[in-house]
């Protein structure tokens, strides 16, 4: 099952009318998100993969977990296996360590979707980043792809940053500093702006 985020619509039309960038790339770039309902573990698997790796690398790698363990797999099930068993199947050991650390705090009910969706981004941020291997980038990805959120700035994501400096900067490289800076105009709905700018560099090549 998929499905477009409510709030979808109205942030388009408030963002075109905030922002004049914006104005010309979503009706260039417009195709509506239509996430998969995957598990939390699973968006965190896929995430962690997506870590530091190409699009290509990053689907692969899935691909080759998915094929093993299922689309849908059972944290359970992975948490007592070794890093060797997903080395195996093409997964680096680093990787391999986190999503096993990962699936070991599902299985042990110390990550719940219930209380993560009653707390504020930074509240999801932290509490993700205590596990080995999630860091700032991996729960934003969270937020978004997961939890959903509107306003989510992933200021560490490299594509990101790329379609800000083509299309605010002229090509120039663009700090995290100047990136927050454009990002001001587009409260509460970053996380819509930061989609069509991905669409905008092809960046969207899956879901988390």
């Amino acid at each position: 099952m998929c499905a477009i985020p409510a709030y979808w619509d109205a942030a388009k039309t408030q963002l075109m009318k905030n922002d004049r960038i914006l104005r010309k790339i979503i009706p260039s770039y417009d195709c509506d998100p239509h996430l998969p309902a995957v598990s939390p573990f699973v968006t965190l698997v896929r995430a962690i993969l997506a870590q530091r790796a190409s699009r290509q690398t990053a689907r692969t790698q899935w691909l080759r977990f998915s094929e093993q363990y299922g689309l849908q797999p059972n944290p359970e099930n992975i948490a007592i296996l070794s890093a060797g068993c997903l080395q195996q199947i093409g997964l680096p050991l680093r990787k391999a360590e986190y999503i096993i650390g990962v699936s070991q705090h599902f299985a042990q009910g110390r990550i719940d979707l219930t209380t993560l969706d009653q707390m504020d981004n930074e509240q999801v941020i932290q509490r993700l980043c205590e596990i080995r291997g999630v860091g700032r980038w991996t729960a934003e990805m969270f937020l978004i792809f997961n939890l959903r959120r509107a306003d989510v700035l992933p200021l560490d994501d490299a594509a990101l940053l790329k379609a800000i400096s083509m299309h605010y900067f002229s090509g120039e490289p663009v700090s995290r500093f100047e990136a927050r800076e454009v990002a001001q105009a587009w409260a509460p709905w970053c996380t819509v702006a930061t989609w069509h700018l991905w669409r905008s560099v092809n960046a969207v090549a899956v879901h988390y």
